[in-house]
């Protein structure tokens, strides 16, 4: 370790502020040049009057978090300012990343043992190291790392792109390794990274050059909503350029162009709450630029219209708001919710893929698969040993409908009533695990129907952060289908529809002990009992579909789910 725990332990829980010019740097690890770090109060902010509530200690946030308290330790994120130099970053930050993490805990020298596989020792080598290509070059930013610090970061980032193969291209992760490397261990930093890159539940770092551009465009549709005049005004003064070359470069405004001290307050946020923290500081930023273009000649269209995108990073080092304010301004954005972001990066991320074109000029990252989106022939294979429901036909129908990664990956029988017997028990073991699923019913009057589900059945047991079960669950890639008699497709009726449509056309999925529902509102698009055995269809505004059999009640002949290796 380069530094003690113990003695970062000690300090992390005292944030009354720092006195000593000795202990100025205590926060920061090793490899840290503290020179050019400011660590006093921002912008000549107002002495302390001595009312202000004491910051929370890192104890506190930890028994929070250990009772499942989230949304409590989101508000405590926001509203603490600690210092820039506060050693509560040392455990804080390292525990944050931990509660995504999705594998098993790594046992203890499994980062060093992978460093040996990939370098032959454990020694920090002087000569340059070669980075992974998924590394934007134009933008590994060491903030303060020292030269060391340096190389220690370019290790991590190729020890990663060593475990994370499916890695193909990431600009943000060098970037928060670094930030990472300020506040804590090498080893410790690997295990942060890790854990963000594999999260499920929230995005924090994106890993494709298909979600880098979904994301980008995801920010440019929200502004287009929450920032109406800060767009137009863009617009207006630079007609003749496309509107997607400036937010192309939306995270470098926050990564390459904020201070130190604002970045370090936002990453407080991010590693709890993902990049949905990110969003709101650009939109932010958009409006505080906009109103600086109003009132600065240093901003005036003149001097921004040639190159708004570069423009934007230079207000942003010289931000006229402290980093409380920031923050502040961010988290008072309404109409923002997590269920309206991920609607449209949905969409967005749907759209894309159908084209299966990334509109930057670049390559498609998309993998060997047969022509035509077709399954492979091993597929096909596969399909017809294990299943009692599908014709060739019917499955090239089906292929067709499917997300293209997904065609990517052999289809797997999990469960069907054939063999594994009718029990919804049995159901959930063998499937629950799986994301995503395809489910296929054929019933004793030989109607073919079924979905695509887009999440785990296991997240029926996930708890809200009032330790409630979620009802409903599932994104908008959940679709349904008919296959006979009648052969169509009937998608998430957000995907063409930019308006908040209410929580009607998002009841993707539901599960318990006694049944298994997809598509709500009006009516339940598929329902099935404990025994799988009855079921029913109506119409429902999830997915605005017809009933799935002429009848509406039916009895399931054969229930096959389905998953896919390796997805």
């Amino acid at each position: 370790m380069p530094y003690s725990r113990d003695s970062a332990s000690a300090q992390a829980d005292k944030l009354s502020g720092i006195v000593e010019e000795s202990d100025l740097y205590e926060g920061f690890s090793p490899h840290v040049e503290t020179s050019e770090i400011k660590v006093l109060d921002f912008y000549n902010l107002p002495k302390s009057t001595g009312k202000e509530p004491a910051l929370r200690s890192y104890t506190e946030i930890k028994q929070l978090l250990d009772q499942g308290k989230k949304r409590d330790v989101k508000s405590i994120l926001r509203e603490n300012s600690w210092p820039i130099n506060s050693p509560i970053r040392s455990q804080l930050w390292p525990t944050l990343c931990a509660q995504h993490n999705t594998k098993p805990p790594m046992v203890e020298g499994f980062y060093w043992e992978m460093v040996h596989q990939v370098f032959g020792t454990t020694e920090l080598s002087e000569k340059p190291i070669m980075l992974p290509s998924f590394v934007d070059a134009t933008h590994c930013l060491p903030y303060h790392l020292t030269s060391t610090g340096r190389s220690v970061a370019d290790r991590i980032v190729n020890v990663l792109g060593y475990d994370c193969p499916d890695i193909t291209y990431s600009p943000v992760l060098y970037p928060i390794v670094s930030i990472l490397l300020h506040f804590m261990s090498e080893e410790e930093a690997y295990h942060c990274v890790a854990a963000l890159v594999g999260s499920k539940e929230k995005v924090f770092i994106n890993q494709t050059k298909l979600l880098h551009e979904v994301t980008w465009k995801t920010v440019m549709q929200i502004a287009k909503k929450h920032t109406k005049n800060a767009v137009a005004y863009f617009q207006r003064i630079c007609p003749g350029v496309k509107l997607e070359r400036v937010f192309m470069d939306w995270c470098w405004w926050i990564l390459a162009g904020l201070p130190f001290q604002h970045l370090v307050r936002i990453m407080d946020c991010f590693f709890h709450e993902g990049i949905k923290v990110l969003y709101r500081i650009a939109l932010v930023i958009l409006n505080l630029f906009h109103k600086e273009c109003q009132s600065n000649n240093e901003w005036s269209p003149d001097n921004i219209k040639n190159d708004i995108g570069n423009a934007l990073v230079k207000f942003c080092k010289k931000i006229p708001v402290s980093p409380a304010k920031l923050l502040h301004a961010a988290f008072s954005i309404r109409g923002l919710s997590s269920t309206y972001i991920s609607r449209i990066f949905l969409k967005t991320e749907m759209l894309l893929k159908s084209r299966s074109v990334l509109n930057t000029g670049n390559k498609t990252l998309v993998k060997s698969r047969s022509s035509d989106n077709l399954p492979t022939s091993q597929s096909q294979v596969n399909i017809q040993m294990m299943s009692h429901t599908l014709t060739i036909r019917e499955l090239f129908t089906l292929w067709s409908w499917l997300p293209v990664r997904i065609t990517m990956y052999q289809p797997v029988l999990l469960y069907t009533t054939e063999e594994h017997g009718c029990s919804l028990t049995t159901f959930y073991v063998r499937v629950e695990q799986h994301e995503p699923t395809l489910m296929m019913i054929k019933t004793c009057n030989n109607e073919v129907f079924g979905a695509y589900c887009s999440s785990r059945w296991f997240e029926r047991n996930v708890k809200d952060d009032k330790g409630q079960r979620q009802a409903y669950f599932g994104t908008g890639e959940t679709f349904l289908f008919s296959l006979y008699p009648e052969r169509a497709k009937y998608p998430w009726v957000g995907i063409e529809n930019d308006k908040d449509l209410g929580h009607a056309s998002e009841l993707f999925m539901a599960a318990d002990s006694k049944m298994i529902t997809i598509g709500g509102g009006e009516g339940q698009a598929i329902w099935m009992d404990e025994n799988i055995r009855f079921g029913k269809t109506d119409s429902c505004k999830t997915f605005n579909n017809p009933p799935l059999c002429p009848s509406g009640d039916f009895e399931i002949r054969v229930l096959e789910v389905y998953g896919f290796v390796g997805a």
